[in-house]
């Protein structure tokens, strides 16, 4: 993989693009297009006049949480860091210590027992990691009653959206919603943005589907990342509904191309997908790490940011386009100087064109 591969500080896109000057809005960013190891530069506001009627687009409807509340345990200032809502009422939460620019860095986890007191009165006790492989994540509760459905109301009233320290400053949650979020039932959501739909802008969409782009709708509620030390990721809610499967396996069985819009909807879609390729309307949790050597069954193309080539999900991409077209594109992203990260610009990896090559994408890797 692509692990040499470095990222130099100016090329993190630090504000979002519509604070960048005048006149600009979300999809302002660039596109760099893969197909195969053939390499485009794009705007992305092309992207309806690079799809095909008949193309679907799965996205991931999860809103981004306000998952950063400031906290102390004893007399020390944290920040905890809300990852993940148990089905038992408690939260995956990662405890950080706050530093000189606004953002975090990394601290120890633990111990159990270990209580922290959040705003409005809320106290938090860790109880246990949440792998034992890393103790960085843990399983906390709000030991009284309904401390599950308080912690929700907490990040309403306290929260803020988790920042990395490559971004300038704080910004308000709507830059972090994408236009596909739709609100929890339960108030639950994504930690960290489901950033691959950031640059969608209703008129975007609309265009799309004026040109016989169709969309497919799942939610899958993204963690914690884990910024320092690159794991695995860990389990994760999601949902694929069955008027989605549905549309999903109709696209399969014909002409068009299922294109996901980001790594959560990738997860989301290959964990409903059986060996046969079919996929089936799933609901719970998934611990899907979608490699390489397990390829992918359902999604033939995606869009998706640029990353550090340490991250996990670079396996992901390799699966879905080979580890040629992934190491030509980000060496080409560098050349090209995009920007990188949430707010930054977006890849996307459609099939190689030419004769039989739907056939051979989905059935011969």
């Amino acid at each position: 993989m692509t692990t040499a591969l470095h990222v130099p500080e100016e090329l993190s896109a630090r504000i979002p693009v519509e604070q960048r000057g005048p006149g600009l809005d979300r999809d302002a960013v660039r596109l760099l297009v893969s197909r195969g190891t053939e390499v485009s530069h794009r705007a992305f506001t092309e992207l309806p006049r690079l799809l095909r009627a008949g193309d679907l687009l799965v996205v991931n409807t999860s809103p981004t949480l306000a998952a950063a509340v400031d906290g102390q345990i004893g007399h020390t200032r944290v920040v905890a860091h809300f990852s993940t809502r148990g089905d038992d009422g408690r939260w995956a939460v990662e405890l950080r210590d706050p530093d000189e620019r606004g953002t975090t860095r990394a601290r120890a986890g633990g111990p159990a027992g270990t209580e922290v007191r959040l705003p409005g009165g809320v106290r938090l006790r860790l109880e246990e990691p949440l792998s034992a492989a890393s103790g960085r994540l843990w399983w906390a509760r709000v030991p009284e009653a309904g401390g599950g459905a308080r912690i929700v109301g907490l990040l309403r009233e306290y929260g803020r959206p988790i920042r990395y320290s490559y971004t300038e400053r704080d910004q308000p949650l709507s830059v972090y919603q994408t236009v596909f979020a739709l609100p929890s039932p339960d108030g639950t959501g994504s930690a960290e943005m489901p950033s691959a739909a950031r640059p969608f802008t209703a008129r975007l969409v609309a265009e799309l589907v004026s040109r016989g782009v169709q969309f497919a709708p799942v939610t899958l509620h993204t963690g914690v990342a884990s910024g320092e030390v690159h794991e695995a990721p860990y389990p994760e809610r999601f949902a694929v509904p069955e008027a989605s499967a549905r549309l999903i396996n109709a696209v399969k069985a014909g002409d068009g191309r299922v294109i996901a819009v980001g790594t959560t909807a990738v997860r989301a879609v290959e964990s409903a997908a059986g060996a046969d390729g079919a996929v089936r309307a799933r609901a719970g949790w998934t611990d899907l790490v979608v490699t390489p050597e397990r390829g992918v069954r359902a999604v033939d193309g995606l869009l998706t940011g640029l990353h550090e080539p340490e991250a996990s999900h670079l396996l992901m991409l390799e699966a879905v386009a080979g580890r040629a077209a992934i190491d030509r594109a980000y060496a080409e992203a560098l050349r090209g100087l995009y920007l990188w990260h949430e707010f930054g610009d977006v890849h996307l990896l459609l099939p190689e064109e030419g004769p039989h090559t739907e056939h051979c994408w989905r059935n011969c890797r």
